[in-house]
């Protein structure tokens, strides 16, 4: 049986805010695993590091001291464009408040990273971006813009413009906060949906244990450090 590699990869990391005077330590030695393919949530109080740590592995900040490699790639010294380029090609973010356009129709959105990618390849950026809008079945509001979808819709837009870029991982945080219950459930049916159909890599940031239900491993934060998986 082949090995799974690691996707995220966090050795020692320490992570300190300085607040005027005060020291803020959110991060105290974390290290931690994520094999290809996985469905891990990551769970803790406030104060945890569960935000801290989401931003690191999302390439939004880095550690102040220890190593990060992202799909294999020594990421935590990399700064300004560098960051931003392994961001828009590694990493799809799945917000709680959905972060899309508002003047701007269901089919841009998802379109909006593809801007920012160097090298389209052989693949039609307008053909990804509306195979996508099919799969998570918006196929039939393509045109429309957010305030005419529902918020279970307005979702599914961004989990397919979290996926228009074939990322190594999908950060969601908190995806299903601002849905109803069963609304929230078909949205996490949707994400393991693709998880098993794309092999993508699902890291989802919860306070919420049913969340975390549907996910294969559970990763549970306290005072900067991992206390259980």
């Amino acid at each position: 049986m082949t090995k799974k590699q690691s996707v995220v990869k966090a050795i020692n990391l320490f992570k300190t805010y300085q607040m005027g005077t005060v020291e803020v330590h959110a991060l105290r030695g974390l290290s931690l695993t994520i094999k290809k393919g996985e469905v891990v949530a990551i769970m803790g109080p406030s104060g945890s590091g569960k935000s801290t740590l989401m931003n690191i592995i999302g390439c939004l900040d880095r550690p102040t001291s220890g190593k990060y490699l992202l799909n294999g790639e020594n990421v935590q010294d990399l700064e300004g464009d560098q960051l931003a380029d392994i961001r828009n090609r590694q990493v799809g973010f799945v917000f709680q408040s959905y972060n899309l356009l508002s003047r701007a129709t269901a089919f841009t959105n998802v379109m909006m990273p593809l801007r920012y990618r160097r090298n389209n390849g052989h693949r039609d950026p307008k053909k990804e971006a509306e195979d996508l809008l099919v799969r998570v079945g918006l196929g039939d509001r393509m045109t429309h813009k957010p305030f005419e979808l529902s918020g279970g819709q307005q979702q599914r837009v961004a989990i397919a413009r979290a996926l228009v870029n074939n990322p190594a991982i999908v950060l969601a945080d908190e995806p299903t906060g601002n849905l109803d219950s069963t609304s929230g459930d078909e949205i996490m049916d949707l994400l393991l949906g693709l998880n098993e159909e794309k092999g993508v890599t699902l890291i989802i940031v919860t306070h919420d244990p049913e969340v975390a239900k549907f996910t294969q491993r559970t990763v549970r934060l306290f005072d900067g450090r991992v206390q259980d998986e």
